[in-house]
């Protein structure tokens, strides 16, 4: 046990971290490389929550469009999608012996826990890794508003969103534009002001008003987790 800036946390990670190098699904190395991230603060004593989306198998708006399905039926066949990455980062962690736990919002007993507040919290007290999955429950909710619903359920002290290959929030898409600033801090109300596409304005809203600070920062960069717990700056702070 060491010392932890924050004792209990919220992870959020996309579903297309899981890619790896595909086009499609499930490549085992990210996942494992993202069990053994979990894993380092795991073994410091922290508390941790994660959710992880589903577009490495299902994007809600953008394939319901093409298979001309309405946006709700597209959102339920998104959830489940999480709901498969969810069992894969279940069994990666057990596999490194990292208690852990899936609830899902959509019931399926056979698969996983129904999500249920208190559980959560007592698996979180009896040092288990809660994965959340099928988002919210309903539709026209993104995962990264499941992410502030469940931080400000659960009393996270921190939610951490994960990003594949960039290091924070930019004052422009990074890849599209090589002279795009990193921001180092910023508001709540910046981002919404601004529409800086890092993640939802209703996930930003109820971060900020639960009290919930952010860090965005790059899955990819190794050790990432350790340094944010030894309170080193890492990534983009929102608060």
């Amino acid at each position: 046990m060491v010392d932890n800036k924050y004792k209990r946390v919220l992870l959020k990670i996309s579903g297309e971290a899981l890619l790896g190098d595909q086009q499609f699904g499930i490549d085992p190395k990210p996942v494992e490389m993202i069990a053994d991230e979990i894993r380092s603060i795991y073994e410091r004593g922290v508390e941790i929550a994660v959710v992880v989306g589903g577009g490495n198998i299902f994007r809600g708006m953008r394939n319901s469009a093409a298979l001309g399905m309405d946006q709700a039926s597209g959102d339920y066949v998104g959830m489940l999608a999480t709901v498969m990455n969810a069992v894969v980062l279940q069994c990666a962690l057990k596999k490194i012996e990292v208690e852990c736990r899936v609830q899902t919002a959509i019931a399926m007993n056979q698969i996983a826990e129904p999500y249920v507040r208190h559980r959560a919290i007592r698996h979180l007290e009896k040092g288990r890794v809660v994965i959340f999955a099928a988002g919210t429950g309903n539709p026209f909710f993104t995962t990264d508003t499941a992410s502030a619903l469940r931080a400000s359920e659960i009393n996270a002290e921190v939610m951490l969103m994960a990003k594949n290959g960039v290091d924070g929030i930019y004052d422009d898409d990074p890849n599209k534009n090589p002279n795009a600033r990193k921001i180092d801090k910023i508001t709540y109300a910046e981002i919404i002001k601004r529409d800086l596409k890092i993640m939802d304005t209703s996930a930003c809203a109820l971060c900020k008003q639960n009290n919930i600070p952010i860090i965005v920062f790059d899955f990819k960069a190794s050790g990432s987790l350790c340094k944010i717990m030894d309170g080193e700056s890492v990534g983009t702070y929102v608060s």
